[in-house]
């Protein structure tokens, strides 16, 4: 007697799911704000991932009335963040300007500003300088003095005042992805209002006791401006660039870059080693000292994080 197999029934392939493109305008925990054609889209991750900053590209599933799953990262063209030895923090990523606000009051770090501007040149990023509440005159010329190492060097100081409208900036941003970075109470909010009045960014108050301003702005925020955007930051008071590569960082000094390589010794720290090409420039003039000695700060910062994480 012959049996017959029983043939197994065919399987029916579920198709993927059709991605819908987005970019990402906030990002608070693991869960991000993304800007779809139609509107925006709360979203959550697969899995614990989070590594996701406002500008970037992605695809997502929506799972119901605004809300939706993340799916995939198109490829940066850059990223700025910062990082020490336990933490990273992404800022924005497809930048093409970065967006350094300063102003007459409170007082500013040129250290943080030093910090900015390498975490910008490591990503090949253009950066520009603002100089806010050029209204309040008393502090003007000091804070002019002290934004002229960075001037000298070729990066634009715009000096405005957001209150009045920041009509100088305007030009700058007309195509700009750019983000705006600086100390808390700098003004980067009245900023975004003076730009995009729909935005209705909250403003804090000064705190004289700390000679810094609250920090009004808890998350990082994209807004929609003309043929491109502005992202918002929280106030910064530290920057580590513990992902910079300790041996790359003198080249995100651009004015370094002439004399690199001409050290006595290859590995040069650029610190008190004999035949420094840089410590020779500085004590000719040629270069500026503070800048110099801005590098060694970030560098020893560096090479400690990476230490204390393992890295090295």
């Amino acid at each position: 007697m012959t049996h017959s197999r029983r043939s197994s029934p065919l399987r029916t392939e579920i198709p993927a799911p059709a991605l819908t493109a987005g970019i990402v305008t906030a990002a608070f925990g693991r869960h991000f704000e993304v800007r779809v054609a139609n509107g925006v889209v709360l979203c959550h991750t697969r899995g614990k991932r989070n590594d996701y900053a406002c500008g970037d590209e992605v695809g997502i599933i929506p799972t119901g009335s605004g809300q939706g799953v993340i799916e995939t990262l198109h490829p940066r063209q850059n990223l700025l963040w910062r990082s020490d030895a336990f933490r990273q923090k992404r800022l924005a990523a497809n930048l093409n300007l970065i967006v350094i606000v300063t102003a007459t009051e409170p007082t500013f770090s040129e250290l943080l500003i030093s910090r900015c501007l390498a975490a910008a040149e490591s990503e090949h990023i253009p950066a520009i300088i603002v100089l806010n509440k050029i209204d309040l005159t008393a502090d003007l010329p000091q804070a002019l003095e002290k934004l002229n190492i960075f001037a000298t060097l070729g990066y634009p100081v715009i000096e405005i005042s957001a209150r009045s409208g920041a009509a100088e900036l305007k030009p700058w941003l007309e195509n700009a992805k750019a983000v705006l970075v600086g100390q808390s109470g700098m003004g980067k909010s009245t900023l975004i209002n003076a730009l995009i009045p729909e935005a209705a960014a909250t403003v804090g108050k000064i705190s004289a006791s700390l000679n810094s301003g609250t920090h009004t702005t808890t998350l990082t925020r994209l807004y929609p401006h003309g043929n491109g955007w502005l992202i918002d930051s929280p106030g910064l008071q530290a920057f580590g660039l513990a992902h910079i590569d300790p041996s790359a960082l003198d080249a995100a000094f651009i004015e370094f870059r002439p004399w690199l390589g001409q050290c006595r010794f290859r590995n040069c720290r650029h610190s008190d080693e004999p035949g420094c090409a840089l410590r020779a420039e500085a004590q000719a003039g040629t270069l500026s000292g503070i800048r110099l000695e801005h590098y060694r700060i970030i560098r020893d910062e560096i090479v400690a994080a990476r230490q204390a994480a393992g890295w090295a």
